[in-house]
């Protein structure tokens, strides 16, 4: 099977865990073990992964020099795609003991320049703040802010992803065997211009969005998408929880869950399922077992 691989912010940084290059590798390292057990089982295997820690600090640290100096989101969508890019590389090598190559490719997403999403960030970059040191970050540089559960964080706009221009590269990559990491961060966002040239633009593309566009532009057979949760459930955080094993397509849309968290998870997961694919929601450690209906959530396009 050939499957589109999406890891969530834990395998690179837990929730109150330093940004620091260590910490990445060695969550990172655990991860790729997940990985290489699904690359063993004979699979074909694509990963992407999120970016939104690492390219709010990227600009963070740009926020010291002139504002003609900053570089803009774009730029840092590329730059956090090479820097994670080479970690989760090099910690899957080193877990299939070389055997298979894996390539990082940094990857262009073409959005709309006229999104809607432009005019209303929501996307959540950067590290978390307590809401008075926020405000007043936002107020020094010009950031949007919204709520992160107790915290406050930056919100930047997040368009929608419509195509991959580097779909060739990445199948020419599998044609010859490679494990692909590839539209980290949901892809460094662009627009297409009247001529047809491509230009960057300030924004973060949904990791899961991008992730599920590629997996149907791969036409692959499942969309795993891979976080700290066990599996969706209903009335999180209540006593009256429950955990969803299966979900058709239209009970997965039918879903009220947070848009920060969960909610882009599942729009994903049925976008993909639609068109016939198999998507699972999970735990990183759980990859193989969701993949085999035996753990995690998943959205199929008939419930199973």
């Amino acid at each position: 099977m050939l499957i589109v691989v999406a890891l969530g912010g834990n395998a690179l940084l837990k929730r109150g865990e330093p940004l620091t290059a260590s910490v990445q590798r060695a969550n990172v390292r655990i991860a790729a073990q997940s990985l290489a057990a699904l690359v063993r089982a004979g699979h074909e295997l694509v990963v992407t992964h999120g970016n939104g820690p690492q390219v709010g600090l990227l600009a963070l640290q740009g926020a010291t020099y002139r504002p003609d100096e900053a570089y803009p989101l774009d730029v840092l969508g590329a730059e956090t795609e090479g820097m994670i890019g080479y970690i989760i590389e090099q910690e899957l090598e080193n877990a299939l003991e070389h055997d298979r190559p894996v390539a990082t490719l940094l990857t262009q997403v073409v959005v709309d320049q006229h999104d809607p999403a432009f005019d209303n960030p929501t996307k959540f970059v950067g590290p978390v703040y307590e809401r008075a040191e926020a405000e007043s970050r936002a107020r020094a540089v010009g950031w949007h802010i919204a709520a992160d559960g107790d915290k406050w964080r930056r919100v930047v706009p997040s368009p929608q992803p419509l195509e991959i221009p580097d779909m060739r590269v990445i199948k020419l990559l599998l044609d010859r065997g490679v494990v692909v990491i590839c539209a980290g961060g949901g892809g460094i966002p662009v627009v297409r211009l009247e001529d047809g040239s491509t230009l960057g633009v300030e924004a973060v593309i949904d990791k899961d969005a991008a992730s599920a566009l590629l997996a149907r532009e791969l036409k692959a057979d499942a969309l795993l998408l891979l976080t700290d949760v066990d599996a969706v459930y209903r009335d999180f955080g209540k006593d009256s929880a429950v955990a969803l094993s299966h979900l058709s397509v239209d009970q997965a849309r039918a879903l009220d869950l947070p848009a920060g968290s969960m909610g882009p998870k599942m729009n994903a997961a049925a976008d993909f399922a639609e068109g016939g694919g198999i998507s699972g929601i999970g735990r990183l450690e759980d990859a193989l077992a969701i993949l085999q209906g035996r753990a995690g959530t998943r959205v199929s396009s008939a419930k199973d």
